[in-house]
């Protein structure tokens, strides 16, 4: 049995849990989720508490139960808490501003390079630090990845956009005055 699986998900108060045909509906404070609806799991909601179950012990719903379980409990933290991803622009003259929902970002090369932010998304900026938020974890997620592959981080200088909890592996580099 699926170690994750098998795990309750607990449902706060003020959170709605419906289970449809094909769809998982998920209302709470901040907003609406959906996620989709797998038939080789059966859905049970008890007392507060989200259990999920494999009907059948084959290898596919063996794979969706942890995997289902997982998306289910991303949604029901993403309209209570909501989740946010911090990067930090380091590099001299690299500056990140947000004018609207237009996020701008001088990294070294000629032109500014300007990013629209999703529907759903909100980016604020503090100095040379860029956090954006929102309810879908994998709507941030990939924003944010989005975001740092405009100019990743170098292993010599440290240059580029790299998440706050990332630490950038430097290298030495070429030792002058060698004979």
């Amino acid at each position: 049995m699926s170690r994750i699986g098998k795990l309750p998900i607990p449902v706060p108060a003020g959170v709605e849990v419906a289970v449809g045909m094909d769809v998982v509906e998920v209302k709470g404070p901040k907003g609406v989720l959906k996620t989709p609806f797998c038939p080789l799991l059966k859905y049970d909601l008890a007392d507060g508490r989200l259990s999920l179950s494999r009907l059948e012990d084959t290898r596919q719903s063996r794979s969706q139960h942890g995997l289902r379980r997982t998306l289910l409990a991303n949604c029901i933290e993403g309209v209570t808490k909501g989740f946010s991803k911090s990067l930090e622009v380091i590099g001299v003259g690299y500056r990140v501003a947000v004018k609207g929902d237009i996020i701008e970002l001088a990294v070294g090369y000629s032109h500014p390079v300007l990013m629209e932010v999703p529907a759903g998304l909100k980016a604020a900026v503090e100095g040379q630090v860029l956090t954006i938020s929102g309810i879908d974890k994998e709507l941030v997620g990939e924003f944010a990845a989005r975001l740092r592959r405009i100019r990743k981080p170098e292993p010599y200088k440290g240059k580029g956009i790299k998440y706050a909890t990332e630490t950038i592996r430097r290298k030495v580099g070429k030792s002058g005055g060698k004979k």
